[in-house]
């Protein structure tokens, strides 16, 4: 895992501290941001879509199998920062098709444990290389 801090000095107020997390565990970003990043208390997970994280490739032949590999690309970058999916408080659920909800939604609360989080699904026209579904999350740090 490398962090770097980004923030006011350290006699300042600690909670205001910024630190940007990355994890080789999970996909690397395809644009300019952060896997995740921890401030305040919180690690915001950036939006994770269904690429593997050893071969690059978009995981694409059933929603099912997306989610499950967005789902581990957030796990790891939970992992990477010392966290679990226990942590997440939110999640938000991009698809671009509504038929898939249902699927995501078997892998997600097979996935997770109750009380699930937080969560939103929203529709979209299209997202990063031709995914099906990106998930982010916020998740509450120890």
């Amino acid at each position: 895992m490398h962090v770097k801090g980004f923030g006011p000095k350290l006699a300042a107020n600690i909670s205001l501290m910024t630190q940007h997390l990355h994890t080789d565990d999970a996909a690397k970003p395809v644009a300019s941001y952060s896997q995740a990043v921890k401030a305040g208390g919180l690690v915001f997970v950036s939006g994770c879509i269904p690429l593997n994280p050893k071969t690059g490739e978009l995981v694409e032949d059933s929603i099912e199998n997306a989610t499950a590999q967005c789902l581990d690309n957030v796990r790891n970058i939970l992992v990477g920062a010392g966290l679990g999916l226990e942590d997440i408080v939110k999640a938000s659920v991009f698809m671009i098709n509504t038929q898939d909800y249902s699927g995501m939604d078997k892998v997600y609360a097979s996935t997770l444990l109750k009380p699930y989080p937080a969560r939103e699904a929203i529709f979209v026209a299209g997202l990063p290389k031709g995914a099906r579904v990106e998930i982010s999350v916020i998740a509450k740090s120890r």
